[in-house]
């Protein structure tokens, strides 16, 4: 299995909106950076990953589970745009900033640390385990 990061405005899509698809997730659309189109593409059906609310709180807050590989965006002219489906699986029980990972030596290598822009990005085993221990799971 591997991990991930979506971000996500919660003034335009928040983890309460995800959550409030239930089952069914959410098309995971929108994303024209290369890049995060590209890790998209690497993700698999169960991969797990954690919902980050930028700009406004900058924290991750949430688990997701990706539910359908990629596929075309379904907001895309350009079929070159793709994406994967996601589910809220659970809130993450202590909410993580940015500031709480730059503050973690652990995650001194992280994507999110690094190169905050990127709205969808790898997170590896070990960051993921530090994260659930800085949110108390």
């Amino acid at each position: 299995m591997a991990y991930w990061l979506f971000k996500s405005e919660p003034n335009v899509f928040s983890w309460d909106d995800l959550v409030a698809r239930g089952q069914q997730g959410e098309e995971w659309d929108g994303v024209r950076n290369y890049q995060a189109r590209n890790f998209m593409r690497q993700m698999a059906v169960g991969d797990q990953g954690l919902f980050y609310h930028s700009n406004i709180g900058k924290e991750a807050v949430g688990i997701v589970e990706i539910i359908a590989p990629a596929h075309p965006d379904s907001t895309a002219a350009d079929p070159k745009w793709e994406c994967v489906d996601i589910r809220a699986v659970k809130p993450l029980a202590r909410a993580v900033s940015l500031d709480d990972c730059k503050a973690e030596p652990r995650l001194s290598k992280m994507v999110l640390v690094n190169n905050s822009r990127l709205s969808v990005q790898p997170v590896t085993g070990d960051e993921w385990a530090t994260i659930l221990e800085m949110a108390g799971m």
